[in-house]
């Protein structure tokens, strides 16, 4: 029997179990049928956040503000690394303004702050705004 894997739905949140093999296709929830993978950043809210990290893929989260420039300066390199790890990883963006006890939840002291979760842990933390080199390095490790 081939391995699977959990992956949450960006749209409904709801979970999706996917042959490993196949995660790569063009995979479709089954209950919404909208695309498990857009190679996008998914902004979320705090209950979709916990339901995001249920799943089996690494969760990579990037706490944000409009009024911050480092945030606004990051925000490329990390989309495109949502694009390059798309089927590797869950990308999602916290709007530490709109989600606040979310933020306190995770202590944010200083934003841009990137965490990688696997299986709900927290596997690492960087504060500070990272080129899009530096941020692919960073994320090898942990995806």
């Amino acid at each position: 029997m081939s391995e699977s894997l959990i992956v949450i739905c960006p749209s409904c949140q709801a979970g999706n179990r996917l042959p490993a093999a196949r995660i790569s296709e063009q995979a479709k929830c089954g209950k919404c049928k909208q695309a498990l993978f857009s190679g996008q950043p998914i902004d979320v809210t705090e209950n979709s956040f916990s339901k995001h990290l249920g799943g089996e893929l690494p969760v990579v989260v990037d706490f944000w503000a409009s009024w911050c420039g480092p945030c606004k300066s990051m925000a490329p390199a990390y989309q495109q690394a949502a694009k390059q790890f798309a089927h590797r990883a869950q990308f999602l963006k916290v709007n530490t303004e709109e989600q606040q006890a979310l933020a306190q939840r995770y202590q944010i002291r200083s934003i841009p702050t990137l965490m990688v979760f696997k299986n709900g842990k927290l596997l690492s933390q960087q504060a500070g705004a990272l080129t899009a080199q530096a941020m692919q390095q960073w994320l090898e490790q942990y995806i």
